[in-house]
């Protein structure tokens, strides 16, 4: 790794790139947010356009997964989509340190929406009835269902940590080692070394491994991106869904845990 990984062309000392680049992302979605609502009309247009677009598909994600009893959680489900949605893309621009290819900002995403929805569940139907949700569906198999339904729940923000983590380093990694391999160290070094067989073979190589990663390396991380945010606001839905439903509906944390056994 200390091979393929260069420091990022802006770093600050004695900071972690990972929480420098975390306000990079946060200082842009701020001035989105500003240039979007300092002028509101009525009939939108350029960055208030965009923004409205934005915030009317994820309200209609949540209507479909959580209904209208959902809304009140837009803030919450539409900034940690914007958040990491952006620092994914971050972490494609040469130079730029993406802040989800490091464990701690993906543990941070992951810890915020456990303590959100256990609070949003206490808030909803009250710790009574909310620890219900854990004891199963008839009182004798609480001694079972309790350990059972703890893990269950502690397992979620491993599952959301590594799951964002692993996909975005990954790609990392690999598009890493490609501009190594194309490097003045590499086919890149080999075409200009002055040789005829390294003219050859070396220019035809960095060629397709150029092509290859402009047409379908970074198309590929693109997708990743977007849908690597896609999956951790549908699970955060999900699980929020299931923190507001009242246990005699049917135990909403057992659905939420089998969608997000679906994605993986």
């Amino acid at each position: 790794m200390e091979a393929i990984e260069h420091p990022p062309i802006f770093h600050l000392p004695g900071i972690p790139d990972h929480v420098t680049y975390t306000w990079v992302v946060m200082i842009v979605l701020a001035a989105l947010a500003f240039f979007a609502s300092r002028r509101l009309e009525l009939v939108p247009h350029g960055t208030q356009n965009l923004m409205e677009i934005v915030l009317e598909q994820i309200r209609g994600m949540i209507d479909d997964v959580m209904g209208p009893q959902g809304r009140p959680y837009l803030p919450l489900i539409a900034t940690l989509g914007l958040f990491i949605l952006a620092a994914n893309l971050m972490s494609l621009v040469p130079g730029l340190a993406g802040p989800t290819t490091n464990l701690n900002t993906t543990a941070a995403c992951a810890i915020v929406v456990f303590v959100a929805y256990h609070a949003i569940g206490f808030k909803e139907q009250g710790a009574v009835t909310y620890i219900k949700h854990f004891m199963g569906p008839v009182v004798w198999l609480a001694p079972l269902m309790m350990p059972i339904e703890i893990i269950s729940h502690l397992a979620r923000p491993l599952s959301l940590t590594l799951r964002l983590f692993g996909n975005m380093v990954g790609g990392h990694i690999l598009l890493a080692v490609i501009f190594f391999l194309m490097g003045l160290n590499g086919l890149i070094g080999w075409a200009l070394s002055g040789s005829a067989a390294g003219a050859v073979v070396g220019g035809i190589s960095g060629l397709i491994a150029i092509a290859f990663t402009v047409g379908f390396l970074y198309p590929l991380k693109l997708l990743v991106s977007f849908l690597q945010a896609f999956i951790f606001v549908m699970l955060t839905m999900l699980y929020i869904a299931g923190a507001i439903e009242h246990a005699e509906d049917g135990h909403g944390g057992h659905g939420a845990e089998h969608h997000d056994s679906g994605h993986h």
